[in-house]
């Protein structure tokens, strides 16, 4: 059977209990301080604090996730050949879980290196720390496949992961600039923010993989269907359905990771008070820990597909008041960000319950999912590159307008054109691209058979 099949495998109506569901979602923790840090403070980090260009600060994060295109299938193939083999993913999940050393070291750039070698650093680690989060990722994802449960509790599963995902992204986003030193961040307070921040990433990843092997063994799990590689490779990329998903994610992926990495300049540029990252953060991330269980009320009574849609209109609603800056006033500009947070909760946790959903659809006869890490391991892979997207977009942006780099304590005076830059990088730009993603979102349609089927 390929992707183009959508006979939907049997489904079973077992809920998970609450103790696995924690464990598992704990690993998202760590994950989310991976996904937050480096989007937040990384573009920031190389312009303003190590002196590099914007254009190549942007090349210097765009560069590693083009590796992560080719290396995220191929760790969904590792991860298919270890479910096979050995019936778990626990080795590449251990593997991932050195991902702390590499998130340490990103940020401990030797004092002498400014310009280009920093930026060198900077890349190399970062491509180090894209494997290893591969590693851990794309076996963790690929568990709501591996599990016989039905489309609702998928949802729930992912629930649960969003909330402590959410947790993660708001405790590491509102900690990670007042560890850096806050309006006075140094280069030693990056790295000491990078060291404290990786012993509670490693705690965690190792708690969810603790926890993923209660969930499997609370659930019936599904065999292998013992082919992966390539085959596997061209069923996902042949499948239209899982295409029109992908699509969509990646330009929601980009649209996100592009917010995160303006939030520093926008609150210094335009807001014109550093100390409002933190607030800014807050407005984006906090909703989510609030609204993720009404997200799943939505889902179960209009389906995921039209909840995501009502997500991704919002967002880019949202954008465009953050076009118009100063003069709308600080309550209505923190209120945007807040609208924003809101449907961010909604498009972490639906296109996630959704891809378990398309890899069901696509199983053998026998129920046995078709390469679920290979499916995964694109999907992954998108997010990847809409994570290094977002950020090179916004650089070419700063760019354009001129913007000035620094090193950390310099205040360099920037042109008009650049200041615009960042206040329409940080809402047009934004409102555009999610809208793009809902144009996509719309071509797919295998929502009202999963729900049918389950």
């Amino acid at each position: 059977m390929t992707g183009l099949d959508r006979r939907p495998a049997a489904a079973t109506d077992a809920t998970l209990p609450r103790g696995p569901l924690a464990g598992f979602a704990a690993g998202s923790l760590g994950m989310g301080i991976w996904v937050t840090v480096p989007g937040l403070l990384l573009l920031y980090f190389l312009t303003d604090v190590l002196a590099v260009g914007p254009w190549l600060a942007g090349l210097a994060l765009l560069l590693p996730k083009i590796a992560d295109v080719l290396l995220h299938p191929w760790v969904g193939h590792r991860a298919d050949v270890e479910q096979t083999r050995r019936g778990d993913r626990r080795r590449l999940l251990l593997l991932g879980c050195a991902l702390p050393l590499a998130f340490a070291a990103l940020f401990a750039v030797p004092g002498g290196l400014t310009g280009a070698p920093a930026a060198a650093w900077v890349a190399v680690f970062f491509i180090a720390g894209n494997l290893l989060f591969a590693a851990y990722q794309v076996p963790y994802l690929a568990t709501p496949a591996d599990l016989r449960i039905g489309y609702h509790e998928r949802t729930r599963l992912m629930a649960f992961r969003m909330v402590v995902l959410t947790l993660g992204i708001l405790i590491s986003g509102l900690l990670a600039p007042l560890l850096t030193g806050g309006d006075a961040a140094t280069r030693g307070g990056y790295q000491r923010m990078g060291v404290v921040l990786a012993m509670g990433m490693l705690v965690a990843m190792l708690v969810g993989v603790a926890g993923i092997a209660r969930l499997r063994g609370s659930a019936p799990t599904t065999a292998a269907s013992g082919h992966g590689g390539w085959r596997a490779l061209r069923t996902a990329l042949r499948d239209p359905q899982f295409r029109w998903l992908v699509a969509a994610y990646l330009a929601m992926s980009t649209t996100t990771h592009l917010v995160l990495a303006g939030v520093p300049y926008y609150a210094e540029y335009e807001l014109r008070a550093p100390r409002l990252t933190t607030v800014l953060v807050a407005a984006f991330v906090a909703p989510a820990l609030l609204v993720t269980p009404a997200w799943l009320v939505v889902a179960r009574r209009v389906g995921k597909q039209r909840a995501l849609l009502g997500a991704q209109g919002a967002f880019a609603a949202g954008s465009l008041v953050l076009a118009v800056g100063r003069p709308a006033g600080l309550p209505v500009l923190v209120a945007a960000v807040a609208v924003l947070g809101v449907a961010f909760a909604g498009m972490q946790l639906l296109p996630f319950s959704m891809l378990p959903d398309v890899i069901r659809a696509a199983s053998t006869t026998d129920g046995a999912p078709t390469g679920a890490g290979t499916y995964t391991g694109v999907w992954t892979a998108t997010e990847a590159t809409g994570a290094a997207l977002g950020p090179y977009a916004y650089a070419l942006c700063l760019t354009v307008g001129g913007f000035v780099a620094s090193t950390a304590g310099e205040s360099p005076v920037q042109p008009d054109a650049a200041l615009a830059a960042v206040r329409y990088g940080f809402g047009l730009l934004p409102a555009a691209a999610m809208l793009a993603a809902l144009l996509l979102q719309r071509r797919y349609t295998l929502d009202a058979t999963a729900r049918a089927t389950s």
